[in-house]
């Protein structure tokens, strides 16, 4: 099948035939008939697969095929999504896409100064690209209307859930216009997300009406494309290793994950003490400065991009040959997501994992997952040595806990195995005197034991801590509300 013959509008399929694309790909094959034809949509795909083309083709050919009389620009089209990467990275696809159609666009998120938003959303968008957070913030101060939308999309909705946005996202639901159920020409709805667990089914069973299902792939698989190893190595020699693979092998543009903030600005620095130029991104670096992170990333500059999990989402690049695993995620779904910045849109990748001792519970977690095992490959010169013992490392086995009502809304990437435990008022560990957070994220901190929690192999024990995105301060009018410029959680 190719694009034309799916019945989208003459001016994006010139602007899909600029972009080099001329067959659309299983889940654009199924999602883009059933999205024109105005039904709600609960669809699912491979992270790399054409997502995100698959809800914006459609909805610019639906806007521009239904546009309201008047000067004025109403928000027809709202996308939420978890993160600002991801955020920008709709929008791209929006601009991209929609470049010859008479729509405008925005995206708002935190970590920005929100004037600038404010200024253009006064000018009228059609679609709005935004975080949860952010939104509300522009909700409270009157600065977007929401009362003429038409389509609503929520992107990569199981990482909202994991990020404890639920609440938040329930909110804006509650604020759309009310719509009926027997009305095709009611708002639309489509929910799209890497993967489906049971919590997106339950959420999906109380915003759509009568959706088309589409899940081109099994659950939490990986790309086929994605060629996947696993080098045993001591964790004391890990970023020799991975010194000794980028050298060897030539590799120009590497992508690797570790596991906390800290860790990925130290291993940055350490490959920069090797001669390998790198940069680190994550939540405690601006947007600015994880903006150009990323530019130097893509254009070359920078040879190695050190990233925790806030970038498992939301980066895309082009032809990324390799992605490192320089310490496996506490939580197994975030392997895939990891492993899915490479292999995209039918590219070949090379996934590596350096795994230590300690980390055998999390690479088996992982296995089970995906249903393989991943290949063994020992490097010369770099063998475990038997008798070096795993440390105690703090690990949930069970799945992810549904957030109460009483806990805090988490960042970019807070805790994804457990999050923090709330004591007395509504308080987390951690929280600064003000009752403020730090506007910074906290990737895969491991929380502090409570009870008789047993501690296992597979991430570095640490005090609790919520991350510094978590809004967990007193209420004063919204909950969780505070001075929109200071809010950098989304």
């Amino acid at each position: 099948m190719l694009f034309s013959e799916l019945g989208l509008a003459a001016e994006l399929l010139r602007a899909v035939s600029e972009e080099g694309y001329s067959e659309p790909t299983p889940v654009q094959c199924q999602a883009i008939p059933v999205i024109l034809d105005g039904r709600d949509v609960l669809a699912g795909a491979q992270t790399g697969t054409g997502k995100t083309a698959g809800f914006t083709l459609p909805l610019l050919h639906r806007l521009h095929a239904k546009r309201p009389e008047g000067a004025r620009r109403p928000v027809r089209a709202l996308i939420l999504t978890p993160t600002r990467e991801l955020a920008a990275q709709v929008a791209e696809s929006v601009g991209t896409y929609g470049k010859y159609l008479p729509l405008k666009s925005a995206v708002v998120f935190g970590g920005v100064s929100i004037n600038p938003q404010i200024s253009q959303l006064r000018r009228g968008v059609d679609i709005l690209i935004a975080t949860p957070g952010r939104l509300l913030d522009h909700i409270g101060q009157k600065t977007v209307d929401l009362s003429h939308l038409e389509i609503l999309v929520l992107d990569e909705a199981d990482r909202m859930l994991d990020m404890g946005f639920i609440r938040d996202i329930r909110k804006i639901i509650a604020l759309l216009p009310p719509i009926s159920r027997d009305d095709r020409e009611g708002r639309q709805n489509l929910l799209f997300s890497a993967t489906f667990s049971d919590e997106i089914r339950q959420l999906a069973g109380g915003l759509l009406h009568n959706p088309a299902h589409i899940d081109v792939a099994r659950r939490n698989t990986t790309v086929e494309t994605v060629a996947q190893v696993v080098h045993p190595v001591d964790r004391a020699r890990k970023r020799e290793l991975l010194s000794h693979l980028i050298g060897t092998q030539n590799w120009r543009q590497v992508l690797v994950f570790a596991r906390t903030k800290h860790g990925a600005n130290k291993l940055a620095e350490q490959l920069e003490h090797d001669g390998i130029k790198a940069t680190a991104i994550h939540g405690n670096k601006s947007q600015g400065a994880r903006t150009k992170a990323l530019a130097d990333f893509k254009n070359g500059s920078v040879r190695v991009l050190v990233a925790t999990d806030i970038a498992a989402r939301g980066l895309d690049i082009d032809q990324l040959p390799h992605v490192v695993n320089f310490e496996l995620p506490n939580v197994a779904e975030d392997y895939v997501h990891r492993i899915g910045r490479t292999g995209r849109a039918g590219n070949v990748g090379e996934a590596i994992s350096l795994v230590c001792v300690d980390e055998r519970d999390f690479l088996r977690d992982i296995e089970r997952l995906i249903k393989r095992e991943i290949p063994k490959v020992v490097i010369d010169g770099f063998a475990p040595d038997p008798n070096i013992k795993a440390e105690p490392v703090f690990k949930q086995r069970q799945g992810r806990p549904q957030r109460s009502q009483s806990q805090p809304r988490s960042g970019d990437n807070a805790n994804r195995g457990k999050r923090p435990q709330v004591h007395g008022h509504g308080h987390a560990h951690g929280k600064t005197s003000n009752g403020n957070s730090n506007g910074n994220h906290a990737e895969q901190k491991a929380p502090a034991k409570h009870g008789h929690q047993k501690p296992r192999s597979g991430n570095v024990a640490q005090p609790s801590r919520p991350s510094g995105e978590q809004r967990n301060r007193p209420y004063h009018g919204r909950p969780g509300q505070r001075p929109a410029q200071n809010r950098s959680g989304t």
